[in-house]
């Protein structure tokens, strides 16, 4: 038996934290301390498993801020270790693709799964050390022994007691709030979505309970998008007869919802957390960096403030903000999308200002990286370099930009921005035209191989 890998899943977007987790800057990858979720969870795997056997399944989109991010830690992933979904598709294909691949690559082999949006402490990895003997008979699942009766989470029943474990006797839905007291008086665990699978023990049950999803991943290139959208709760711990539930006694906390934050963060004396000023006001969240605020006579409210977007809501029906997000993307408004910060393969862009006609971005490059080669239909592009040394293509030409020099991209001409400096470039873009929105790219090549 091979030693023990890890999976991190990093596809979700968490939209019941929206302005902070945007489709191109979900909530795993928000730092709060220093550290993303993202970034903690990478590291936690690396207390159960060498750097690269460690798999990352995400989103096509957000790829680079996987790699970005842990390269940010001092380790770089190789191009096998990340798996890019090229669509959505719940969490039991995700975890099917990345079994296969780690059966492919290392063989028989134990495998911890741990989404990228929890907080979780260290002491629990031994805890997730101590399971694997009974990874070879069963599914292995870790719950957590509630605080209080949650209606957000998943609950599991003990059964008959194992060596370490118990077996799974039954799963029960997020109940509502007296069912959830009902629960915690009985014992019931919280589902915490972190699992300990072995090669073997899943792909005989998947064979059993979800052959097509078998055969769909012995394929050399696996339809993903054709495959149901099915959690792995529903789609075969549910309906299989091996699988053990291991209490986990370090402190966890799933952060889905304001609510979930609300608690997690310190409070002052009357229940306020946040950088703010407060007159008789108790119980609220704050976040708005960089921003004076100041509270009177309220309580129990989430205030965010992302300098493009403010959330004013209730703590208590803060979880509905996926509600607000579904009605501002049936209207087409990019602010669900884009954060005022966007990572790209080769850096970042931070958006400054914009109106109807013009838009203020400052891009930063990285040493040794290139913008693809392209062109603009309806904008044209001003760049002003801040710090390093730009170089720049212009229709068949080539130049050089030091600092307070600038350059003008007519619209419709092919151009390429790079940096083959050793510091980081910083550039301020302004583009002026009748539309500005970034599907206005023409690409003739890239190294990044985006289209």
């Amino acid at each position: 038996m091979s030693s023990l890998k890890a999976v991190i899943l990093a596809g979700g977007v968490g939209t019941r934290l929206w302005p902070l987790s945007r489709t191109y800057q979900p909530k795993q990858f928000l730092k709060f301390n220093g550290y993303s979720l993202f970034q903690e969870t990478f590291l936690r795997a690396l207390r159960l498993s060498a750097p690269g056997d460690i798999m990352v399944v995400t989103n096509e989109v957000h790829q680079y801020l996987v790699t970005n991010q842990v390269e940010e830690l001092g380790y770089v992933l190789s191009e096998s270790q990340v798996l890019k979904e090229p669509v959505g598709r719940n969490t039991l294909p995700a975890i099917t693709w990345a079994m296969s691949a780690i059966l492919e690559r290392y063989g028989e082999s134990d495998v911890v799964i741990f989404p990228s949006d929890h907080k979780l402490e260290d002491s629990a990895t031994d805890e997730i050390r101590q399971a694997a003997g009974l990874a070879s008979d069963y599914l292995v699942l870790f719950g957590i022994p509630p605080t209080h009766p949650n209606t957000g989470y998943g609950y599991i029943a003990q059964g008959t007691p194992l060596a370490g474990g118990y077996q799974v006797s039954e799963f029960k839905e997020k109940p509502d709030l007296p069912t959830a007291v009902q629960y915690l008086s009985s014992g019931y665990l919280w589902n915490s979505g972190m699992f300990l699978f072995s090669t073997k023990m899943f792909f005989q049950e998947l064979a059993r309970y979800q052959p097509e999803f078998l055969h769909a991943f012995e394929q050399p290139v696996p339809d993903y998008p054709a495959l149901p959208s099915l959690s792995i709760d529903y789609g075969l711990l549910e309906q299989s007869r091996h699988v053990a539930v291991v209490p986990l006694i370090a402190p966890w906390t799933d952060l889905g919802t304001f609510q979930a934050w609300y608690e997690y963060r310190d409070h002052d004396s009357v229940g306020n957390t946040g950088e703010a000023e407060y007159i008789d006001a108790t119980r609220n969240f704050v976040f708005a960096p960089g921003k004076k605020v100041a509270l009177i006579g309220v309580q129990d409210l989430v205030v965010v403030d992302t300098g493009d977007a403010l959330l004013v809501a209730d703590t208590v029906q803060s979880g509905r903000v996926n509600e607000m997000v579904k009605r501002l993307r049936e209207k087409g408004d990019p602010v669900i999308d884009y954060p005022l910060q966007v990572q790209r393969p080769w850096g970042s862009y931070i958006e400054l200002e914009r109106s109807a006609f013009f838009r203020i971005k400052r891009l930063t490059v990285k040493p040794g990286e290139q913008l693809s080669l392209q062109k603009h239909l309806h904008r044209s592009e001003h760049w002003i370099v801040v710090s390093g040394m730009a170089d720049v293509q212009l229709g068949g030409k080539h130049y050089q930009f030091k600092r307070g020099e600038s350059t003008y991209v007519p619209e419709g001409m092919k151009h390429r921005l790079a940096n083959s400096g050793k510091i980081p470039l910083e550039v301020i873009e302004v583009q002026i035209g009748e539309y500005l929105e970034e599907d206005d790219i023409i690409r003739f090549n890239d190294r990044y191989q985006r289209s």
